[in-house]
């Protein structure tokens, strides 16, 4: 915040940046990662947790157990295009949990 603020005082001024703004902007940048990060994989964490039984176990073949789709469709006795739909499908929802999550999280 603080290499926020004086770039806007002495914008007209600055030709660029000296070492010490540019260190603080690096640590305000990476605290913000870090918490952004942690936040999403928390989020992400409560969607796992709310999944059906069999979503739950073709994400685990697919990503955990590192199946290829062709092996994950043969340990579930189903065709290859039902697991891609069915992964698409997970993904999407999952994506649109943690965005919730993350929303939710941000008005508290």
């Amino acid at each position: 915040r603080e290499g926020i603020d004086w770039l806007r005082r002495h914008r007209r001024e600055s030709t660029g940046l000296e070492p010490e703004i540019l260190g603080l902007l690096e640590k305000e940048w990476l605290s913000e990662t870090a918490r952004s990060g942690q936040a999403r994989m928390e989020a992400l964490r409560a969607c796992l947790r709310t999944l059906p039984e069999k979503s739950s176990l073709l994400l685990r073949l697919r990503y955990f157990e590192d199946n290829s789709c062709r092996e994950v469709a043969k340990k579930l006795g189903t065709g290859l295009d039902a697991v891609y739909k069915r992964l698409s499908r997970l993904h999407r929802g999952l994506k649109e949990c943690i965005e919730l999550r993350l929303d939710e999280s941000r008005e508290t």
